[in-house]
């Protein structure tokens, strides 16, 4: 097995600490005496085409994300329906919202290189947004908009950190909350104005949303949520429901649909974020790809005993 660790040098919680994170890596390489290659990102996507490079000539294949949950993106692009290619989050980003949905344990073990680079993989489904493979939670409406605007705001001396996306916030919910979509999935069609839906493989997203609990990143279907159209007030009344997962509680704003897939289509190109990362369309599609991709997952991790996982193994997997 190659093990292949990506390292985004611009993400969040990495800038200006490339050199020590490396050094931490070469030093564990040493002692371990496993095949090991360390690339840096030179451009979007790039992380994407080096793992396809890799895995055209590497029997078995264990890509690292080092970064955030963009850089954990590209890795599940450049991994997605690749057999011999495993993914493994290293979070040293800021966010690192999709490991959130293991528990408090995923982060340490996550970042412990002895367990990660010793535990299996297991199969995971991806979802096909708009050509690009989503690995968390895909979301278009004023959620989508506020995390793309973030970028504007949070460099600036006073406005930077947290005050970034309450700035944003603010703006955006100035501009108009809703907007038309026609949207199709399964029986449920509706032409009309809405202020976000949301595509959930995983459960967390946004540095801490967490709009469906339940959803599972394996069993085979995208949890959605339609937020219909909202004033100002309803809004402010809404998020915190919204953010902690209980949209049962008003569902006369939220429609919970679990399907394979939806198509949005809109008036104009609007933003599509996709686990962070932005697209622009008009025509907006989710679908559910089984199996899609291999997570490397720490056998301490309590969330996967009662899952599919267990009974899944990759079998190929045990062989270092």
């Amino acid at each position: 097995m190659k093990h292949l660790f990506i390292v985004n040098p611009t993400a969040g919680g990495i800038k200006g600490k490339t050199d020590n994170i490396i050094s931490i890596i070469e030093n564990y390489f040493v002692r371990s005496n496993k095949d090991i290659e360390i690339y840096l990102t030179k451009s979007p996507m790039d992380a994407a085409a080096k793992i396809v490079s890799e895995a055209e000539r590497t029997p078995l294949l264990r890509v690292y994300a080092c970064g955030g949950d963009g850089t954990l993106n590209e890795c599940a692009n450049g991994a997605a329906l690749r057999k011999n290619v495993q993914i493994c989050p290293f979070p040293v980003g800021t966010g690192n919202d999709f490991i959130k949905m293991f528990g408090k344990d995923a982060l340490p073990l996550y970042r412990d290189l002895d367990i990660i680079t010793n535990s299996p993989a297991y199969p995971i489904d991806l979802i096909n947004c708009c050509g690009r493979y989503c690995i968390n939670i895909s979301s278009i409406g004023i959620d989508a908009r506020i995390g793309t605007d973030v970028h504007k705001y949070s460099h600036l001396p006073v406005i930077g950190g947290a005050t970034g996306y309450v700035t944003s916030l603010a703006v955006n919910i100035a501009k108009g909350i809703n907007q038309h979509y026609v949207i199709s999935c399964g029986d449920f069609r509706r032409d009309s104005r809405f202020a976000l839906i949301c595509a959930c493989n995983g459960t967390f997203y946004g540095g801490g949303f967490n709009p469906v609990p339940d959803a599972r990143p394996d069993d085979g279907v995208i949890d959605f949520l339609v937020v219909n159209e909202v004033s100002r007030l309803n809004f402010l009344k809404l998020v915190g429901k919204y953010a902690k997962g209980r949209y049962w509680d008003i569902p006369e704003f939220i429609t919970h649909l679990r399907a394979s897939s939806m198509e949005v289509i809109s008036d104009c190109p609007i933003v599509v974020n996709i686990d962070g990362e932005a697209l622009y369309k008009s025509k907006i599609t989710f679908e559910i790809v089984p199996k899609a991709a291999n997570l490397v997952v720490p056998d301490k991790l309590a969330y996967f005993l009662s899952g599919n996982f267990k009974n899944e193994e990759i079998q190929s997997n045990q062989s270092f």
